[in-house]
């Protein structure tokens, strides 16, 4: 049980007979760095002098103050001291309630037995050392728990990459109280210029004469921390650098500078900062590939912005004007670019061609397979004398359906042609909503009249085979020709009509327009008919448009 020099725990002694104090002294001075006191205030005294004693044994009766009483007040300033109580009398009421409290670990009645004494004495600084090391493992976790959840705290309170380093920097600098504290990012192994610093504030010495570039050097070669200590001026300074690393990738380096300490860095310090550098490195990571997923995003919006403007530059920016007839078109796709897309041309021979279609999906490849398609239906018209309708969508078919059965994409489409000097149309329709066609001189007409000649969509089977429908349209008839957009739509049945859900919200009773829905609406339009009106009313109840909306009118006058 023998401890050597300054190892030693410290032991006290209390007793009034000064025959018990000294023997007391001799048995336990070898093994311990022994106080006495004859009496409980000069015990105190020295508790304030010398403080924590790792074991008091202490005589119950003294004069005016005993044993258990010297206990009680000594229990919250030192709670980790182990209390033994010699005692020469039988006074079980002030025992039970001394151990019940815990003033005291045990108690020995005199006279007492040496041998039984000095492995009580054994066992009380086993336990003392037992406390002392949970209370201290305890205190570590305690500090580390609390560094994290300040480091956790700077990095999600931080609104970029940028001002997490500086909040990191400033947290660690602060904990540790280092005079200056820098961090420098790392990309390839390599420093990059940027650079993140803390100085304490009520530190009045210049960081000139601390260089890091030698420790931070060895760092980036070691990825191991490095500690220095060197005189500036007799006044001592230390330095620690450590990297903060994540799956072996070298992220920063952090290095500490503490200006007149004599206290070097302490391993428990080290490895709490090492912890902590560790932690905020998988912080780190996470917010540079967040930075970057960022940096992507915006990216491709840009991108896609290009992409919209490119796409809605392929569509018809002006409609033709043309004796006894009028045209309308809109087209409004979903996200930024869409598979919707709508053609008017006029031939040099007189005839219009109308067209619109739908690519299946949404998105960038849809776009890129309805910027296909107006291409070859453009060359198809641009013939000195072009096909029938049906022709023309069976070499749209040929030209695209190897490419569209293979993504697994197909084409709506319905095309016609109107002939002003006959007013014949002639139409086809490749698995698109039928056209619908109206007059105003029927302006009773309970049915609507759809064209309903229809095959299958470009690009299921690789030949495209369908018939051509033919009708002569008169004055103040109007053709419509609309994606399934439009169609499917959701609109309130009933714009006075609501109903109150479990929780007494006013819900609007709302269905999908269809066919049959849209010719209602036209029917409540006013003449002559505007497509910009008709969109807003449909667009009315959809604050977030699901699919790509197209439109197109022809109207005889």
């Amino acid at each position: 049980m023998a401890e050597n020099g300054v190892d030693k725990l410290k032991l006290m002694v209390v007793d009034d007979e000064p025959d018990n104090l000294d023997l007391l002294y001799r048995t336990f001075r070898r093994d311990f760095q022994v106080y006495k006191a004859n009496h409980a205030f000069g015990a105190m005294e020295i508790l304030d002098q010398f403080g924590e004693m790792a074991v008091i044994i202490s005589d119950q009766r003294m004069p005016e103050m005993n044993g258990t009483e010297f206990f009680s007040r000594t229990v919250e300033r030192f709670p980790d001291t182990i209390r033994i109580l010699l005692t020469g009398f039988t006074d079980v009421e002030d025992l039970v309630d001394a151990i019940n409290s815990g003033q005291v670990f045990k108690y020995i009645t005199k006279p007492w037995n040496p041998d039984r004494l000095r492995a009580l004495v054994e066992q009380a600084t086993d336990t003392y050392r037992l406390v002392k090391k949970r209370t201290q493992e305890l205190r570590r976790a305690l500090r580390r728990e609390s560094l994290f959840n300040a480091v956790t705290t700077a990095i999600r309170e931080s609104l970029d990459y940028d001002s997490m380093l500086q909040k990191i920097v400033a947290t660690i600098g602060q904990t540790f109280e280092a005079t200056s504290c820098l961090l420098r990012p790392v990309e390839g192994d390599r420093l990059i210029r940027d650079q993140f610093l803390y100085r304490d504030p009520q530190s009045s010495v210049s960081d000139c004469f601390f260089d890091p570039s030698l420790l931070i050097e060895k760092v980036l070669e070691t990825r191991h921390y490095q500690l220095a200590q060197d005189i500036y001026d007799g006044i001592p300074c230390h330095h620690l650098v450590v990297p903060l690393s994540y799956q072996q990738h070298l992220l920063a380096v952090l290095a500490l500078h503490q200006w007149g300490s004599d206290r070097p860095w302490q391993d428990e310090d080290i490895q709490l900062i090492a912890g902590v550098a560790e932690q905020a490195a998988l912080a780190l990571s996470q917010a540079k590939l967040y930075q970057r997923l960022q940096e992507k995003q915006q990216q491709i919006h840009n991108e896609l912005e290009v992409a919209r403007q490119i796409q809605y530059n392929l569509l018809r920016q002006s409609l033709p004007d043309i004796k006894g007839v009028k045209v309308q078109a809109c087209c409004y796709p979903a996200r930024e670019v869409g598979g919707d897309f709508f053609e008017v041309f006029v031939h040099p021979k007189g005839d219009l061609w109308l067209a619109v279609g739908d690519v299946s999906g949404k998105g960038v490849p849809a776009a890129l397979f309805m910027a296909s398609i107006i291409s070859v239906l453009r060359r198809e018209l641009s013939q000195e004398t072009p096909a029938e309708p049906n022709v023309v969508m069976q070499n749209l078919n040929h030209a695209l359906s190897e490419d569209l059965i293979s993504n697994n994409y197909f084409i709506t489409l319905v095309l016609a042609c109107y002939t002003p000097s006959t007013k014949e149309l002639v139409y086809t329709n490749a698995g698109h909503i039928y056209p619908l066609l109206w007059s105003r001189q029927d302006v009773l007409a309970d049915n609507p009249n759809y064209l309903k000649v229809r095959s299958v969509p470009l690009g299921i089977l690789p030949k495209w085979q369908a018939q051509s429908g033919r009708l002569v349209l008169a004055a103040g008839d109007t053709l419509l020709l609309a994606s399934d957009g439009i169609t499917e739509a959701m609109i309130s049945n009933d714009c006075d009509l609501t109903v109150k859900n479990g929780s007494g919200v006013e819900v609007v009773n709302r269905s999908m327009l269809n066919q049959d829905g849209l010719w209602q609406l036209l029917q409540q339009e006013q003449q002559p008919l505007s497509l910009n009106h008709l969109l807003a009313r449909i667009q009315a109840d959809n604050h977030i448009q699901e699919d790509d909306q197209t439109i197109l009118s022809l109207e005889i006058l």
